[in-house]
């Protein structure tokens, strides 16, 4: 449980450094040049990616059920998940009213994705790993709120081409996880 909470903090705190330490990020940049700071943020994202993934894994060998959750929140899990990839699909889709009416939407989809992992699965490593995922994307929305407000940030306008090709983009992405991927990767099959 070590290995996957060490590669949480890695992971979620390189990404928090704007919520928490916006000036020690600054300074970093000013000090290594804004690819000295990617190439420092990638190395620790990718260790503590890897990390996470590793010990997700150690833990889900000896499992400790904190408790049992019903069959039909998989349902609502996969409801939920639906509408991440959509949602994030929206993130790299330009011109979409998803984004327009979200602003963030990858940190939305991250706690549509977390918030439904969350709800149907209750392992002491699950609840680590897509709470964890779920706080920080609390705090982020919040946090990235705050920002655009104080900076008076506006979304490019929205059309229905862009907003039809998110949905698309969304509902192929998860199909194709969901069907083929998830267990390949995960392994876990959808259910």
């Amino acid at each position: 449980m070590i290995v996957l909470i060490l590669g949480l903090a890695m992971f979620l705190g390189i990404h928090s450094l704007r919520i928490f330490a916006d000036d020690w990020r600054s300074a970093r940049i000013r000090q290594w040049g804004e690819k000295g700071w990617m190439a420092f943020a990638g190395a620790v994202s990718l260790i503590g990616f890897i990390l996470i993934i590793w010990g997700y894994g150690m833990a889900r060998l000896s499992p400790i059920v904190i408790w049992y959750p019903p069959i039909w929140l998989h349902h609502v899990t996969a409801l939920l998940s639906l509408l991440a990839f959509i949602i994030l699909a929206a993130a790299f889709v330009p011109g979409n009213h998803i984004k327009a009416a979200v602003k963030h939407p990858m940190v939305i989809a991250v706690k549509a994705w977390a918030f439904g992992h969350l709800l149907a699965n209750g392992m002491l490593a699950d609840i680590l790993l897509f709470g964890a995922f779920l706080v920080w994307s609390v705090l982020c929305f919040r946090s990235l709120r705050q920002r655009d407000q104080a900076q008076g940030s506006t979304v490019a306008a929205a059309n229905l081409k862009g907003t039809a090709i998110t949905v698309v983009a969304g509902l192929a992405g998860y199909l194709i996880f969901a069907f083929f991927l998830h267990e390949w990767l995960i392994g876990v099959p959808v259910k």
